[in-house]
């Protein structure tokens, strides 16, 4: 008892220590843990192998939440809406990097076996830093940020089928078919374990797998909701934490029942409750689990890791970790030129994702447990999936440095529109200082909007204070279509393009009479022509802030406030009729001054008489009064 409270004690102080500094050193919390792992294990020597082999069957349930959390979040629609990213940019880069690792190992003498398994490994990525640090520099939302977030998301799920094949390459001697045909399993760590395959013939035990998935989903599809129901009557929020649990820990035992991966399992279930009103609370009740056995996990990997492999070694070893980052680099440098990325984009796609990833530790862990790979292979790997995403950070230096000689323009050419993910009823395109007070306004009346700007800069300084934004010229169809132009309504164009606002007016007008367009405009020119397109409520940028002004002025020169208001408001109805009017007379292309009806309009105009005529009317009315 006191051994597991000593351990404990160390692994969370270490945890609490080490993770917090290394986030504030913007090297994420995945290093931190590694840190913490290696500080107690390698360096100190507080925690030796043998406790953390034993710790790690549990931490290896932070993996399967993780992916249980990871099939939460994606939505099969969604997945279909991105599925050329997702097979294109993701499917080649696992592919091509897989089978060129694949290539290599095998060249230099090892069977097929290691090399499988090394291909698989060294063809993820880290999704826990990259993601971290893109969010943290602002550049989740570029073009290069887009694709590396796809291909990510393809390795994630790539994860499942990899961890069901990796066990097929295992050793011969720990898989045996005996001559009736029946599969006898392999003993684990010397014990009999429960098994519904064992015994029985091939297309047995097929038939059984088979049907173990197919009774996951149809639990998942339909008893999750009267299940959910039965505890809420309960009201006890303590149940919806045990029931979370109950799914993932009764999927991952029902999948080991037929030898498969109970991740695997759980992410299918994830994916099937994605779309359930179960949803958010199923995250918010497994997060912290996951978290703190995913963090778990990474501490016994790194107090686990052997650094006197490198020391034997260090050049072979420094040797494999800048080949495998210049391999991965080379290839997805080539790819995103393959899908359009040019400029700052296709470097930060091809540095940010050219380290090994956290899931190698996963794929590493299993090919060692299941003999896939000798145990020192294994530390050899370790090893150089911990020294890749080490190097990281750097990689990012690398890319602001490229960044900066390149310069801005060239990166406005390489950004890609947004994927808008949402609809609102207010459509406000350009985020500028007019658009942003505008968005303010609406937004803290408890009304959605979807903004568009065809901006980066605007648009990352946006989600910096927590507004989101997205990504693209609002003139275009698509952009439009795509924000819920159909069913929007009121659109705002604050944008600073005269001409783009006047296209963007006169394409909404089109497609959608009945709508509301409150329109930005520069000066009356600018007026005219969004009123001829079709704009509803026209302003100009600085005709409100002018009417301010006078108002302070005229209450600082003798009239009272309420007089001065008067005047301003007068003066502001008297100028927006009289703009309809020219509006209605003014010919696009033809000079005011060669226009006779509108400049006899124009001359028309006796506002001073008309304001101090109704300030008269009012005065008389204070003294009758």
């Amino acid at each position: 008892m006191e051994q597991a409270l000593y351990t404990a004690s160390i692994f969370l102080l270490t945890a609490v220590i080490a993770v917090p500094i290394s986030a504030r050193l913007g090297l994420g919390s995945v290093l931190g843990y590694l840190a913490a792992g290696i500080l107690i294990g390698p360096v100190l020597g507080l925690v030796g192998t043998n406790e953390a082999g034993e710790l790690l069957h549990y931490a290896e349930f932070g993996v399967v939440m993780m992916l249980f959390l990871i099939g939460l979040e994606l939505d099969p629609r969604a997945l279909w809406a991105m599925r050329d990213k997702l097979i294109g940019l993701g499917g080649l880069q696992i592919g091509l990097t897989g089978l060129a690792v694949l290539v290599l190992v095998m060249a230099v003498g090892y069977p097929i076996n290691i090399a499988v398994a090394c291909g698989m490994i060294f063809a993820l990525s880290s999704t826990a830093i990259v993601l971290q640090t893109l969010t943290e520099k602002g550049l989740m939302q570029t073009g290069g940020g887009r694709s590396a977030f796809a291909v990510l998301l393809t390795q994630d799920i790539a994860v499942i089928p990899m961890l069901v094949i990796l066990p097929l390459f295992a050793d011969t001697a720990l898989t045996k078919i005996s001559a009736d045909g029946s599969i006898k399993l392999a003993q684990d760590h010397g014990h009999e374990g429960l098994s519904l395959v064992q015994g029985l013939p091939g297309w047995g035990a097929a038939l059984v797998t088979l049907g173990m998935v197919f009774a996951i989903v149809i639990g998942g599809r339909y008893l999750t909701r009267p299940v959910f129901r039965f505890i809420h009557a309960a009201r006890l929020p303590e149940m919806y934490t045990a029931l979370a649990l109950l799914i993932v820990v009764g999927i991952a035992f029902l999948m080991s029942l037929v030898g498969l991966s109970a991740a695997l399992g759980t992410f299918l279930a994830g994916m099937l409750l994605a779309n359930s009103e179960f949803r958010h609370e199923l995250e918010s009740d497994i997060a912290p689990f996951k978290g703190l056995l995913l963090g778990l996990f990474f501490i016994i990997v790194g107090a686990q890791i052997n650094f006197d492999v490198l020391l034997r070694d260090p050049l072979r070893i420094a040797e494999i970790v800048v080949g495998l980052i210049a391999l991965k680099a080379l290839i997805l440098f080539f790819i995103g030129r393959a899908f359009g990325l040019r400029g700052r984009s296709q470097w930060l796609f091809t540095l940010s994702l050219a380290q090994a990833g956290e899931f190698g530790f996963v794929l590493i862990t299993t090919a060692t447990t299941q003999n896939v790979i000798p145990q020192w292979i294994g530390e050899e790997l370790l090893l150089v999936v911990a020294l890749s995403m080490l190097v990281t950070p750097l990689l990012f230096i690398i890319y602001d440095v490229i960044s900066r000689r390149i310069g801005d323009k060239a990166d406005t050419k390489t950004h890609t529109p947004d994927e808008i993910d949402e609809t609102g009823p207010v459509i406000i395109a350009g985020i500028g200082r007019f658009g942003q007070i505008v968005n303010r306004l609406v937004r803290s009346a408890g009304f959605n909007t979807v903004v568009l700007d065809h901006n980066m800069q605007a648009i990352e300084t946006m989600r910096r204070f927590g507004v989101k934004g997205f990504f693209g010229d609002p003139t275009r169809p698509e952009m439009l279509h795509a924000a819920g132009l159909a069913k929007a309504h009121v659109l705002v164009v604050a944008m600073d393009d005269p001409e783009a606002a006047v296209r963007l007016v006169s394409f909404a007008r089109r497609e959608r009479p009945d709508l509301h367009i409150v329109a930005r405009a520069r000066d009356r020119t600018q007026v005219f022509r969004l009123y001829d397109a079709g704009a509803n409520d026209i302003v100009r940028e600085m005709f409100d802030s002018s009417l301010r002004a006078g108002r302070y002025v005229l209450e600082n020169i003798g009239l009272s406030e309420y007089e001065a208001a008067l005047a301003e408001q007068t003066f502001f109805h008297h100028d927006r009729d009289a703009v309809q009017e020219l509006a209605q007379l003014w010919k696009d292309g033809v000079p005011s001054s060669q226009n006779p009806p509108y400049m006899a309009r124009a001359l028309e105009e006796e506002l001073e008489t008309m304001l101090m005529a109704q300030l008269d009317e009012e005065k008389d009315d204070d003294q009758q009064a």
